[in-house]
């Protein structure tokens, strides 16, 4: 069981004895349940190896497997090939992007129309960011007006898409992040999390799913108590409660 698990179930196990009244916790007494907890570097090591394979870190998952001797549900060459599509989004190259989807697995997309329209989506706002105007429209009319008739929801986002033409001036146009690289990550994480899928494996690491309880559980006691919480994640450092 993780070190995340076990604060979340004592921190349940103090809100449940302090249900009628808000009491103060000390520094000593918090960090003393603290270190009666025991994980096993197993867990953790599983835990990191999860992260590290979810988030596509090739190259550390075969070092970590190495020095710990921890296993991965999933071979590296397998990353390296989800992570070179990833890439490919990242670097406007969608159509390259897409040949090696389907290279890996061409249901992916065949089962997958939302994730195939933000693509080619994609691949449209690629064409109107080098100002290939002429080449915008007919790939526009061409390939994405035909699903937009299927889907009303494709429709209305190929219209802002398609709205990027209309301004000389990008920066006065009212969806102009579409242009950001932040828009070519978010097709790329979609792509990502669509392959995890395909090859069984979550979307998003376990250690982000147990922060998010974390979070929660600290929420929650912080209506039944005040003690020693956590005020960066990042770093993990207990502060000391206010009296």
């Amino acid at each position: 069981m993780s070190l995340f698990w076990v604060m979340i179930r004592q921190l349940a196990e103090i809100q449940e004895q302090m249900a009628s009244s808000k009491k103060v916790i000390t520094r000593e007494k918090w960090e003393k349940r603290l270190n009666h907890i025991r994980i096993r570097k197993e867990d953790m090591n599983k835990l990191v190896m999860n992260f590290l394979v979810t988030d596509g870190y090739a190259e550390a998952v075969a070092k970590f497997r190495m020095e710990t001797g921890t296993k991965s549900d999933m071979d590296v060459a397998m990353i390296m090939d989800r992570m070179a599509v990833n890439k490919a989004v990242q670097c406007g190259n969608v159509e390259d992007a897409i040949e090696k989807v389907n290279d890996l697995n061409p249901k992916i997309l065949d089962t997958n129309p939302e994730l195939f329209f933000h693509l080619q989506q994609q691949r449209l706002i690629e064409l109107i960011r080098n100002e290939k105007i002429e080449a915008a429209l007919e790939f526009a009319q061409e390939e994405l007006a035909p699903r937009g008739e299927e889907h009303q929801s494709f429709l209305e986002e190929l219209e802002r898409t398609v709205s990027l033409l209309v301004f000389k001036d990008v920066s006065n146009c009212p969806v102009r992040e579409l242009l950001d690289i932040s828009q070519r990550l978010k097709t790329a994480n979609e792509v990502n999390a669509a392959i995890l899928t395909s090859q069984s494996h979550e979307k998003d690491p376990k250690l982000h799913s147990l922060l998010k309880m974390l979070i929660w559980a600290q929420n929650q006691l912080d209506e039944k108590a005040t003690y020693p919480r956590i005020k960066d994640f990042s770093k993990a450092t207990l502060e000391n409660p206010a009296v």
